[in-house]
């Protein structure tokens, strides 16, 4: 009778123990802009997890697929709101707030790989002149990241900047647009989700999407069969935010824990999306009926140029879109990229 007095005891406190490590100190809800069936939203959730493990369960993250809650473009306001906790976002869909994300969000042709923007981002001022941009919505800046150098997706030949001449193309509103136009195509709005179909049916010709493997997995080569890879545009920045009334709540540790392991996000983020890439070039190769293109340096310089002039443009939109100008242009000149 004792002993099983001492079984029960013991499995008691052990069922509080369990009842104990499952309850966070921390929930977070965050948004994430991509769908659940992605290679982004797997890499998201994989650092979801090891957020949890790291601080041995005070933090729980639910990590929700784009529009779960509000659309992509709204998960800013969002947060501020409480509606949400966080956001796995690309910057640039606030561009409607102000300016100055679209041109931190992507400077389109200012990096040519992933390494440059995160350099930027961790050693440039990236990071701090982020966290300053996000103040006044009551979001903290936890760490940045990006992609890829994004693919580019034609169902005409498109060899250099002359080919861009009257091309129907889905761009997002913003820098993106304004620099693609500059450089003679006809930009045209249109959502993310409706790319596939506006290719069908000859609504566009062509589209800034994403990376190559994304648009192979989708089907894009199939029916716009002549991708320029590697891009030659879009390199956009993803950011990790959260409430900063959350942040505020949190002991140092696990603002720590958050800001470590978002440096180690973007790495596994970056380095998946580069080995799936160069399987999906395999596979894109091996069809007859895709031609890959790849811009000469000098095309690819032609359209920087081009680039280049829109950014001042932009950045005369608001005095922290200036901001982001000087940040970035004088970090491209220090480290001999410009």
């Amino acid at each position: 009778m004792k002993a099983m007095t001492k079984t029960l005891l013991a499995a008691s406190i052990t069922g509080l123990f369990s009842v104990s490590a499952l309850a966070a100190d921390f929930k977070l809800k965050i948004q994430s802009s991509d769908p659940s069936g992605d290679l982004n939203f797997q890499v998201q959730q994989n650092w979801a997890d090891r957020v949890e493990k790291m601080s041995n369960g005070r933090i729980d993250i639910d990590l929700l697929p784009v529009g779960a809650v509000v659309k992509h473009t709204e998960t800013l306001g969002a947060i501020k709101m409480g509606i949400l906790d966080g956001q796995v976002t690309a910057t640039g869909y606030f561009s409607g707030k102000d300016p100055a994300f679209g041109l931190i969000g992507n400077m389109v042709g200012a990096w040519s790989d992933t390494t440059q923007l995160l350099q930027y981002m961790n050693y440039g001022g990236g990071n701090e002149l982020m966290t300053e941009l996000y103040a006044p919505y009551g979001v903290k800046f936890v760490g940045a990241s990006t992609t890829g150098v994004e693919s580019f997706i034609s169902k005409k030949p498109i060899d250099g900047v002359a080919d861009l001449k009257g091309l129907k193309l889905r761009a997002p509103e913003g820098l993106v647009q304004q620099v693609f136009a500059a450089a003679g195509a006809t930009p045209v709005n249109l959502p993310g989700s409706e790319v596939f179909t506006g290719l069908s049916k000859g609504v566009i010709d062509a589209a800034d999407y994403t990376v190559f493997s994304t648009n192979q997995k989708a089907g894009m080569n199939d029916i716009a069969t002549h991708p320029v890879q590697p891009g030659f545009h879009s390199l956009p920045l993803i950011d990790i935010s959260i409430s900063q009334k959350k942040w505020d709540k949190m002991p140092a540790d696990l603002q720590t824990i958050l800001q470590t392991s978002v440096r180690d996000f973007s790495y596994d983020m970056t380095t998946q999306l580069k080995m799936a890439d160069q399987a999906a070039v395999k596979e894109a190769q091996a069809n007859p009926d895709i031609t890959i293109h790849n811009w000469s340096d000098e095309e690819r310089k032609k359209f920087r140029e081009i680039a280049k002039s829109q950014w001042k443009v932009f950045a005369e939109r608001s005095p922290n879109a200036q901001k982001v100008y000087d940040s970035v242009t004088t970090f491209l000149e220090e480290n001999g990229l410009l």
